[in-house]
């Protein structure tokens, strides 16, 4: 269990923002859609408490692709997103698309195996995901990656987790979503129907089996006032 006013981070860049570009982390007021302030209801609270993992339920999505999903896993989600978005050093990219240069759409942090998570229920998530699914992995998670999106315009296309071992061997992905709800899209990667997960204040889905193969998600631009999100995506050694 955690109180709100847990201090941490990189000693003499708290809240920092690394920007190779020009990107900065905006302060965000008021702008919460209705559906934003009604999730918020249930996460009024300064303790951050993780749930029991005998809640998830699973998904079969077909040629060996399924999805674990359990709603509101982290209590009091909102102080861990107020928390990373001031201390996690994020920085924000540019990659080459065709022969343009274009930032990415969402900023980044990566935490590696031997680096310590930016808030220790952070570790015990990892802690609780690895031996949750000890069996069926067959390893632990190890690494973090974060992605803080900060409005609807920001958004990750359409992809599978195919940097590594993901690329040819059955792995899992866990994701925690902290912040205003966004959709996570899945779909075929042979063409099919397209599945829909809203995903935020502190929900918690797993793609496994030949999911990073087989399917591919994102989470689109959004027309409609979307407040920030920051997800963060354990993944077990050498699949990125």
């Amino acid at each position: 269990m955690y109180r709100k006013g847990w201090q941490a981070g990189t000693p003499g860049m708290p809240g920092r923002v690394a920007t190779a570009n020009i990107f900065s982390i905006q302060a965000y007021a008021g702008g919460m859609t209705a559906h934003h302030l009604q999730g918020s209801l249930f996460d009024q609270t300064d303790e951050l408490r993780l749930g029991p993992l005998d809640g998830i339920r699973r998904t079969v999505l077909g040629a060996g692709a399924w999805i674990d999903v359990l709603p509101g896993w982290l209590t009091g989600s909102d102080v861990l997103f107020e928390h990373l978005a001031a201390e996690v050093p994020w920085h924000a990219e540019r990659r080459k698309m065709y022969d343009n240069d274009v930032a990415v759409p969402r900023l980044l942090a990566f935490y590696a195996a031997e680096q310590t998570l930016p808030h220790p229920v952070l570790e015990e998530a990892r802690r609780a995901l690895s031996a949750h699914y000890a069996d069926e992995l067959g390893e632990p998670f190890v690494t973090a990656g974060l992605c803080h999106y900060r409005d609807g315009r920001d958004s990750v296309a359409w992809h599978g987790d195919r940097i590594g071992r993901g690329a040819r061997q059955d792995t899992m992905v866990a994701i925690l979503s902290v912040g205003s709800p966004r959709d996570l899209l899945l779909r075929p990667v042979r063409g099919g129907e397209t599945v829909r997960r809203p995903l935020g204040h502190g929900d918690l889905i797993l793609m496994g089996g030949s999911c990073q193969r087989t399917w591919e998600h994102c989470i689109p631009k959004s027309a409609r006032a979307a407040g920030p999100r920051i997800s963060i995506q354990f993944r077990p050694h050498g699949v990125r």
